[in-house]
């Protein structure tokens, strides 16, 4: 496609301007309300701009049938291309994410060098991100929005979708941190304190640049008092409060270990202590 603006764009603009007309009547294809079935009396650009006419008038799943129907009645044409993207993009504001994903997909496959691609991309990788919801879900869906957000990323870093995609990657990975804490909770809730320790130890370890390392490494100070592993304790107390001194969880920590006679330093040589030596040389964090 050519003309400097990509299909998408033109379509988004071509829509406010219907929806600001008030296109009440359908154009030429009536009354407007039903859907046209029978759409080989109309040209590609007639079916198109029904489509974005169903847009307008928040009706989505009629528009990416619309747009749908321009693939499959004309598709060698440049209005077949342009039909692509706006389909996925329909199926993607009616919630119908796998729909979606499969015609953002084949868009890409069959225009990878359009400008176009990277919008389709990231479409792709909505279509996961905005299942996310709440933690306690499976986070099959969060890995895989990781995954096509980094595609994203990588493919079009000049893109106008790569800041955005960089924003959602952190806030998916900030997620799958967020689940692992609630299971060590879960654990250290019920005293599991080796399960817990095992679920801590994984965002300390994988997850260090996210919001829930400070709880991670004071939930890992109260496990290992309860298991009377005191290196461990002090060392995770240690790195809490080189790295994270202003937070309430330095400071709960720093009580807890206190009361036992017990200081935030670096003890013994475990896990804890090769972060924490990490931590001092400037490699890690």
């Amino acid at each position: 496609m050519t003309g400097g603006k990509s299909a998408f764009r033109k379509a988004a603009v071509l829509v406010m301007a219907l929806t600001l007309a008030g296109c009440g009547d359908g154009g030429l294809f009536g009354g407007g309300n039903q859907r046209v079935e029978n759409l080989e009396g109309f040209t590609a650009e007639q079916i198109f701009e029904r489509g974005e006419y169903e847009l307008s008038r928040a009706r989505p799943e009629d528009a990416a049938y619309y747009f749908g129907e321009i693939e499959r009645l004309y598709p060698y044409s440049s209005w077949a291309q342009r039909a692509l993207i706006m389909q996925a993009y329909s199926y993607h504001q009616d919630k119908d994410y796998e729909n979606s994903r499969t015609a953002a997909q084949r868009f890409i496959d069959f225009y990878p060098a359009d400008e176009d691609a990277a919008y389709a991309q990231y479409l792709l990788a909505l279509s996961y991100y905005d299942q996310i919801d709440e933690v306690g879900r499976d986070q099959g869906l969060t890995f895989q929005a990781l995954q096509a957000l980094r595609a994203v990323i990588e493919r079009y870093p000049d893109s106008e979708y790569a800041t955005s995609a960089i924003l959602k990657f952190d806030l998916a990975f900030d997620h799958l941190a967020g689940k692992e804490m609630e299971i060590g909770r879960y654990y250290l809730r019920r005293k599991h304190y080796s399960a817990a320790i095992n679920r801590f130890r994984v965002v300390v370890e994988d997850f260090q640049t996210t919001s829930h390392t400070p709880e991670a490494l004071h939930r890992l100070v109260e496990a290992y008092l309860s298991l009377g592993l005191f290196d461990e304790a002090q060392t995770a107390g240690a790195i809490l409060g080189y790295n994270y001194r202003s937070t309430q969880w330095y400071e709960d920590s720093y009580k807890l270990l206190t009361s036992q006679g017990l200081e935030m330093k670096d003890r013994g040589n475990n896990w804890l202590s090769q972060i924490y030596r990490q931590t001092i040389k400037g490699q890690w964090l």
